[in-house]
């Protein structure tokens, strides 16, 4: 798919502020350093329209990205920062859940999960709380880039074995630096965005 002029929106931090104009929303969750920034900034052929950080955490409102009035590309706070308060990760946990229930117009979860790494706890209990609100989600396999090529399928293959033994569920790889990913990862949305 071709985004011809992408917009950042808003950086929300209560519903009153989502914006309400009833389009779909593919969701980005995942730890804080996990890359989904760059997830957004490489899928629509940008450098810098979703702002990258080099401190992990730092983002802590939920970020709604219009793709040329057909969907939003919506970037949740990152979870699993270490040096951010409790009382910090709670308000941080607290605006995910809130979004995650209340949200009608969600069409896709994308739980980012780095490749390198088997899932952490907190990827774990996100990836049980997506189950349970039984919301449509993928799985990406990002940081692709960081290992050999000959080795990327079977490193996802053996990330979906941990959460998904049964294999029900779409797991793909990704990489920012890679752009071979890319066009397969525009499939999948664009069916789950009907488009």
């Amino acid at each position: 798919m071709l985004i011809k002029n992408p917009q950042f929106e808003i950086s929300a931090v209560s519903p009153k502020q989502y914006p309400s104009n009833g389009l779909p929303e593919i969701v980005l969750v995942g730890k804080s350093n996990v890359g989904k920034s760059s997830f957004i900034n490489t899928m629509i052929n940008r450098k810098k329209l979703a702002r990258t950080s080099s401190e992990p955490g730092k983002t802590r409102q939920i970020n709604f990205y219009n793709m040329d009035d057909k969907f939003y590309f919506v970037d949740l706070p990152g979870y699993g920062f270490s040096k951010m308060s409790k009382v910090e990760q709670a308000k941080v946990n607290g605006f995910i859940d809130e979004y995650l229930h209340i949200r009608k117009n969600i069409s896709l979860i994308i739980l980012l999960i780095d490749i390198r790494h088997e899932p952490g706890a907190n990827d774990k209990m996100m990836y049980d709380y997506i189950i349970r609100s039984g919301l449509p989600f993928i799985v990406v396999a990002n940081k692709a880039d960081k290992i050999a090529v000959t080795k990327v399928d079977a490193a996802v293959d053996a990330i979906q074995s941990i959460l998904n033994p049964i294999k029900d569920f779409t797991f793909i790889p990704f990489s920012a630096e890679r752009k071979i990913y890319t066009e397969n990862t525009w499939k999948i949305l664009e069916e789950k965005l009907d488009l």
